[in-house]
């Protein structure tokens, strides 16, 4: 009779419907060491949990936080910078756009020879802007290189 209980709680038990009562029921039952034998392939999943309850965790958790890798933090400052030029830029051709559209003057001219001039004028203050930065870059190779000899990856 305690063999057909014992099938019938399996059968609960694998279609989630046994009380705590029951499970232990079963654990012990199966770490005994008379079971049935066509119980015998049952024996290792209840096995299982008093092994389970023996082992105990032995690695030790740091409670300093490991330092973030450099260069990660590297790019995120680089981006952080990027996004505020990019603000930066957005409001600056809001700004000026506006005062423009208030103004009323749209930048057009009647003669050919002035705007031929005033164009001229612009892409030379575009091309010398443009030379200050190519400047400015060269430092920044160099200080690539100088980084590079003295922080060898």
């Amino acid at each position: 009779m305690a063999l057909d209980r014992i099938e019938n709680l399996i059968e609960k038990y694998f279609e989630g419907e046994t009380s705590s009562a029951e499970e232990n029921e079963l654990k012990v039952y199966f770490s005994s060491p008379d079971v049935a034998q066509h119980l015998a392939q049952y024996q290792s999943v209840f096995g299982y949990f008093s092994q389970a309850k023996t082992q105990q965790f032995k690695v030790t958790i740091p409670l300093i936080p490991k330092r973030r890798d450099k260069k990660r933090t590297y790019v995120a400052w680089l981006s952080i910078a990027a996004s505020v030029v990019v603000l930066f830029g957005i409001a600056t051709f809001m700004y000026t756009n506006e005062k423009a559209a208030t103004s009323g003057d749209l930048g057009s001219f009647d003669d050919p020879e002035i705007a031929l001039a005033e164009t001229q004028k612009a892409l030379t203050l575009v091309s010398q802007k443009i030379n200050v930065g190519k400047q400015s870059i060269r430092y920044i190779n160099e200080y690539q290189k100088s980084k590079n000899k003295i922080f060898k990856k």
